[in-house]
């Protein structure tokens, strides 16, 4: 069979739970992807200038962030996980209903950051819930449930477009009115329709309508049914106050999946790790006595998605940029398909990757993926003046770089056998370099040139793929150290049980000799 038999018994047992958590990150793509498409027509509502609204999407990154590094806090019982996640969805629903209603930039910055923590709650507690539900063999569902996020990034702007303004508000100079729509273009992914806002300059008296308020109140609609969705599994497991009895523990809902570990970790290594946020991590007096190599695979496994979730946050928002500008000089309309070419890629491979992962083991993965990255971005820096292969390397990278973040997590969860705090260290560090990396390469491609942008990918990449080499060294000393203990242990078990058998042999002389004084 293509899917092993125990594979999909662990699927129909857990199939609620897992397609609620995958519906939620389809919440999670649909609300990330909604601002590059309508920043002109959210500008004209708010009134505000081009630097001032860039700040929404600042708000709404560093807002993920804190949501991905508070969300462990909702780990310890299914129904704060599950209701931190019926919140968050039902959240995005509002947001979209009310941004048509934010009438200043400092409102749409607010509900932004509101939408952005949301996303890091669904962003943690998603990856966390279907890690402990499927520990050693979570790889195949992880790779699908980021699929999803790719899935509602391209879904996202194929509703906004048809409402889109064409002439924006008529109300920019010449210069100011190519800025935002070289701004917009960048930041677009999908190319069904090319907004010619240049047509303000030469009929500056005609403004159009925006319609754009019913793409939101259509992206509501179309997220509502995600929190129901959690709801209903809320109810089905029996912790509405209705009908509770009572707040199961996530992992008294896995016995299956626990069979198929080799062994259950003692309750009080199991405490000491657990998926709890990053702060309690850091804080845990359990910590004391663990090896160097447990708190380096946290470090380094961090470092290298900062890296790799930065190349997409980076090159997502500036191959645009890059395309237009020489040598390349692309026309505007033909640069504008690179970033949904982009994330079609990305989908895509997130959509292959699903098969891939359950035949080979994530490190494999992570290794092919990560040497793929550096091969593509030095190809494209040999073929810079080549305006085909900047596609096909676009398509290719994407493709690598898909799978990256998912593998990673599968990975460092099983060397650190679920005790550590992997997920919330990851998903806390790739936020972090997608807001940092794109700050970084947009000022240096500002001071150096738009080249620049190839070369930043490719000093990135060949220092993450150095880190996860630094990676696999810890994973093999953290083994030999987990292969030591285990040794030890042993030796002491047989050693308490020579002494316990000469104790008992010791006692049944004593007692021979009692019974039988004369010998």
């Amino acid at each position: 069979m293509f899917v092993e038999e125990r594979i999909l018994t662990l699927f129909k047992r857990n199939a609620q739970h897992t397609l609620t958590y995958w519906s939620v990150f389809f919440s999670f793509g649909l609300c990330i992807a909604f601002l590059g498409p309508t920043i002109l027509d959210l500008q004209c509502q708010t009134g505000s200038t081009l630097s001032e609204i860039t700040w929404v999407f600042f708000a709404q990154q560093f807002c993920l962030l804190i949501g991905s590094s508070i969300a462990g806090v909702f780990r310890k019982t299914l129904l704060s996980a599950l209701a931190a996640l019926f919140v968050s969805a039902l959240v995005i629903s509002v947001i979209f209903a009310i941004i048509p209603l934010c009438n200043n930039v400092m409102l749409l910055a607010i509900a932004m950051a509101v939408s952005g923590l949301a996303m890091g709650l669904i962003d943690t507690i998603a990856n966390i819930q279907l890690v402990t539900i499927y520990q050693k063999d979570s790889a195949v569902f992880l790779q699908a449930l980021h699929f999803f996020i790719g899935f509602g990034a391209l879904v996202s702007p194929l509703i906004a477009d048809p409402f889109l303004s064409e002439t924006g508000c008529g109300n920019h100079t010449g210069n100011a009115t190519e800025v935002l729509h070289h701004f917009r273009n960048m930041l677009r992914n999908s190319p069904i329709a090319e907004h010619n806002i240049y047509n303000n300059i030469s009929h500056p008296g005609v403004e159009e309508e925006s319609t754009v308020q019913y793409a939101f109140w259509i992206m509501a609609v179309i997220n509502l049914p995600v929190p129901i969705a959690v709801l209903f599994l809320i109810y089905r497991e029996g912790l509405l106050p209705c009908c509770s009895s009572g707040s199961p523990n996530l992992l008294d809902k896995d016995e299956l999946a626990m069979e198929t570990q080799q062994g259950a970790p003692d309750s009080q290594t199991h405490e000491a790790g657990g998926h709890g946020n990053i702060f309690s991590c850091c804080q845990n007096d359990n910590l004391r006595g663990l090896p160097v190599s447990f708190f380096m695979i946290h470090i380094l496994g961090g470092m290298v998605l900062f890296m790799t979730d930065g190349i997409v946050g980076a090159y997502a928002g500036f191959v645009y940029t890059y395309a237009v500008e020489p040598p390349l000089a692309l026309p505007h309309k033909t640069a504008g398909y690179l970033a949904s070419i982009f994330w079609a890629a990305i989908t895509a491979g997130r959509l292959l990757s699903i098969p891939l992962s359950y035949r080979f083991q994530p490190v494999r993965l992570l290794m092919f993926n990560l040497a793929g990255v550096i091969v593509t971005v030095l190809m494209l820096l040999i073929f810079y003046t080549n305006s085909t292969f900047l596609f096909v390397g676009t398509c290719l990278a994407g493709l690598f770089l898909s799978s990256v973040f998912p593998c990673m997590l599968a990975y460092t969860e099983d060397i650190l056998d679920y005790q550590g705090c992997a997920t919330s260290v990851l998903v806390t560090s790739a936020g972090m370099g997608e807001m940092v990396m794109q700050v970084v390469v947009g000022t240096i491609i500002q001071s150096q040139g738009s080249y620049s942008f190839l070369l930043c990918g490719m000093i990135v990449g060949c220092l993450g793929f150095i880190v996860f080499i630094g990676l696999l060294f810890f994973h093999r000393m953290h083994r030999n150290y987990l292969t030591g203990t285990a040794k030890k242990n042993a030796m002491v078990e047989e050693s308490a049980a020579a002494e316990q058998k000469a104790a008992d042999g010791s006692s049944g002389t004593a007692a021979i000799s009692v019974a039988n004084p004369m010998t």
